[in-house]
């Protein structure tokens, strides 16, 4: 079955635009509700949300939608997609629900979900919500309607749970970190973690109003960071999205430092202590300096789609446990079930507090390779893939690259659009190939 609603990551869109409507949303937790009900008698929902004032909305129409299926639901609040993942897991939900358009803008909202073991959840299920949205809604009879609660405390309980994936043994006192919570979903615990493991925190993007989510601000806005970090002498900052799932990190110098190139610290850290580590996954668009790098310390590199949700389907079919996207979106599977950019950041800074040495000292053997993207419009119903010219060109490229350069040509999932990257160890290179590919597209319609 072909999904309607569903994408890489739940389902998104503007709010008030088919489907981020309430009416949509209370049919949507209805659909889920009764899905849960053919294996369980009494399921139990959690939802979290972000700082978007259209989260108020949509929380309401899920509980109502779940509560009219028989479901009962606990309400959490605010709270980064990663703690509600976490949550349902140790409070033995059997689903968890998260309100957010994680890196958008305001106007967008979306709704994800998470197993009651806390990971995404697979393309079946989301196509057996969908079939049952196509089905009549069956009311519970007033006497087997959910419930509706609130976990007051699940913002302590997520924070604990973060402090607990830094080393034991380690602190992070004497060290100054902006903390850009990008005024979403971590604003309120974000800050609380690092104070408590010992650093000087300096709040950036912790004060949502409802409207200003990501807005000049966190990992997708990581400027505001670099000149933070300049402006109060950190020695690091940490850049959030909106719900917490992503991580950019900067140095004193004000480096910027993306998913790619945290993933391989993030393996080697393990190796030098000594652990174990046979793989490790990206995604299509991982810089192949990446790839030469982890492969030259003996450990195997694959990729997967672009998405975490197929990063972390390929660790668990191999059963590994590090892997991640440049956007910023990592998994260390041994400290949680899902990405998370709070997570994340503590497992870099336990490599630099542990070696003494600096983000950039530990990444130096590393220079990503340049890259070249370029995005080509397509008219309605245009077939790019059968381009021939297009298809003799990237033949013409990649024998021009040889071992020294990569290209991806593929459609965006959110626009009319494709993507054209080509990456190379000389800049120009990459460009003139990226424009000759793109050329192609063009010239077609």
């Amino acid at each position: 079955m072909t999904r309607k609603y569903f994408g890489t990551d739940g389902i998104r869109g503007t709010v008030g635009q088919p489907p981020i409507t309430p009416d949509f949303v209370l049919r949507l937790a209805h659909a889920v509700g009764r899905v849960l009900k053919r294996s369980q008698e009494r399921p139990v929902v959690l939802i979290g949300k972000d700082t978007r004032i259209s989260g108020y909305m949509l929380e309401s129409a899920l509980e109502s939608g779940f509560n009219s299926a028989g479901v009962d639901v606990v309400l959490l609040g605010p709270l980064p997609t990663p703690g509600v993942a976490y949550l349902t897991r140790t409070q033995s939900a059997s689903l968890g629900v998260v309100i957010s358009a994680s890196h958008n803008p305001f106007e967008d909202n979306g709704i994800k979900f998470f197993s009651a073991q806390g990971s995404k959840l697979g393309d079946d299920w989301e196509c057996e919500v969908e079939a049952a949205l196509q089905e009549p809604p069956v009311w519970a009879a007033s006497a087997d309607l959910g419930k509706a609660r609130r976990l007051d405390d699940a913002a302590g309980r997520y924070i604990e749970f973060c402090k607990s994936t830094f080393a034991s043994d380690l602190t992070l006192k004497g060290l100054k970190i902006v903390v850009d919570a990008a005024h979403g979903a971590a604003y309120h615990i974000a800050p609380a973690v690092f104070h408590e493991l010992g650093a000087d925190v300096v709040r950036l993007g912790c004060s949502p109003d409802g409207l200003n989510i990501n807005r000049g601000v966190g990992a997708t806005h990581p400027e505001a960071l670099i000149e933070s970090v300049r402006q109060n002498g950190a020695q690091y900052g940490v850049a959030l999205d909106g719900d917490a799932d992503r991580l950019q990190m900067v140095d004193a110098q004000g480096r910027l430092f993306n998913g790619d190139e945290l993933l391989y610290l993030m393996v080697c850290e393990r190796l030098d202590r000594g652990q174990e580590v046979i793989g490790a996954v990206g995604t299509l668009m991982t810089n192949l300096a990446i790839e030469v790098a982890i492969k030259a310390r003996g450990v195997q590199f694959v990729r997967a789609k672009v998405g975490d949700r197929y990063v972390l389907e390929e660790l668990e079919s191999r059963g590994w446990l590090l892997g991640g996207e440049g956007s910023g979106h990592l998994l260390a599977l041994d400290r949680h079930s899902t990405g998370d950019g709070l997570v994340s950041a503590l497992q870099v800074l336990q490599a630099c507090v542990r070696s003494e040495r600096t983000l950039a000292q530990l990444l130096a053997d590393v220079q990503l390779f340049p890259q070249t993207l370029i995005n080509v419009r397509l008219k309605s119903g245009q077939d790019w893939k059968t381009n021939v010219a297009l298809a003799a060109q990237m033949r013409q490229v990649e024998s021009e690259l040889g071992h020294s350069g990569r290209i991806l040509i593929r459609a965006s999932g959110t626009e009319p659009v494709v993507r054209v990257m080509v990456e190379a160890r000389d800049a120009q290179q990459a460009q003139r190939c990226a424009e000759r590919l793109a050329d192609c597209l063009r010239s077609a319609q």
